[in-house]
């Protein structure tokens, strides 16, 4: 059913926890299956450019949540913020050799509470 690197950031989820240190949160749920992901970021600059310097995650879901949740951050992890916020569904699904099309939305909030993450920055910074 679930992939091998599904099944590999599910036991083994990259950048778990809370960051207390955060300069953004996002979060994204979906109330039909129970999901929540928080993502947070650290944000600092490189060649003039803002990028995500640190990034982690709390997910409480099913396996494909807490394995989307920690491929997203692997994608997004040194990317400008540009770049990050450009992170799709789809990029996520496949950095993950595919989802089964009943769990395909938890590549979605991943993706989505990312968004989140990094509208929050911008809106703080303005």
């Amino acid at each position: 059913m679930y992939s091998e690197k599904v099944m590999e950031h599910f036991k083994n989820p990259r950048n778990m926890g809370e960051m207390k240190d955060a300069d953004a949160i996002g979060e994204h749920g979906n109330p039909t299956c129970g999901d929540l992901m928080h993502i947070y970021i650290k944000v600092g600059e490189k060649n003039g450019e803002k990028i995500i310097k640190d990034i982690s995650f709390q997910t409480f879901g099913c396996a494909a949540a807490i394995a989307t949740s920690s491929m997203v951050t692997e994608l997004a992890k040194g990317k400008s913020l540009e770049e990050a916020s450009n992170i799709s569904r789809d990029d996520v699904a496949e950095s993950l050799d595919g989802l089964p099309p009943i769990k395909l939305h938890c590549s979605n909030l991943a993706a989505d509470a990312l968004k989140d993450a990094i509208k929050n920055y911008l809106d703080k910074k303005k």
